[in-house]
């Protein structure tokens, strides 16, 4: 790989990687406050290919030996000694899937193989639910008040939850939702059980809305043997994957 198919190689890059980030794209391998991060980065490639191809084409910066100029360009064609390893090619691969084949967010495959992943943060207290009738909570924020404060913070209150199904080892739906610290390659899922008036028939990864109560049932996840707390549920109904798929 000489030195112009590098900068071409470097402006596929860059291309798919600002095209990915001026669309929502993106949040399906990183968190949504990363986005400049990734447009700064891709212009940074797009600019370093320009520059390449320019240095490298300009005939003003041609060296004033052509008898050299042309032992120099023979061994770089037919020696190794200033080429890159053909390896190198293989970066055209992340820039073609991002471009033609980009891959689903994190869904039910990434949730079956991993255990629900919880933890309090450190927070001695939990906030007040939001105001409303449902109110509106994040899949994780209904399983940690579950788990580690018994439904005490939840009360008699209605709540709303949205997530992705996944089958459960006795084949009911648990409702289930992908958390990221950083990117896609951390993600950890968050799953409730849910129990009352449950969804039938839904395959993986469909999107439900549910609205119920707080129950002391619990469950184990077969993976890491932590608990699965569960939702009475009261209404449900099929929605479309939200723009950001992950909390």
């Amino acid at each position: 790989m000489n030195r112009q198919a590098q900068a071409c190689v470097l402006l596929l890059l860059g291309g798919a990687v600002l095209r990915a980030s001026l669309s929502d794209l993106y949040l399906r391998y990183v968190k949504e406050g990363l986005r400049p991060f990734l447009i700064a980065a891709s212009l940074l490639l797009i600019a370093a290919a320009v520059m390449t191809l320019w240095y490298e084409m300009r005939p003003a910066l041609r060296r004033s030996t052509p008898a050299a100029d042309e032992t120099h360009d023979d061994h770089d064609d037919h020696g190794h000694a200033h080429h890159e390893p053909r390896v190198a090619w293989l970066l055209i691969l992340p820039a073609l899937g991002l471009l033609l084949v980009a891959p689903p967010a994190l869904g039910a495959y990434a949730a079956n193989q991993s255990g629900t992943s919880l933890s309090t943060g450190g927070l001695p207290e939990y906030p007040p639910l939001p105001d409303g009738d449902p109110a509106t909570i994040t899949v994780y924020d209904y399983a940690v008040r579950a788990v580690f404060d018994k439904g005490q913070s939840i009360g008699d209150r209605r709540v709303r939850v949205t997530g992705f199904t996944v089958a459960g080892v006795d084949k009911q739906p648990i409702l289930t939702r992908m958390r990221l610290s950083c990117c896609a390659a951390d993600g950890l899922p968050t799953k409730v059980g849910l129990s009352g008036n449950t969804p039938s028939g839904l395959a993986d990864d469909t999107w439900i809305e549910v609205t119920g109560r707080y129950t002391s049932r619990m469950g184990r996840d077969p993976i890491n043997d932590f608990e699965i707390p569960y939702l009475e549920v009261e209404s449900w109904r099929q929605v479309p994957a939200p723009r950001d798929p992950y909390e």
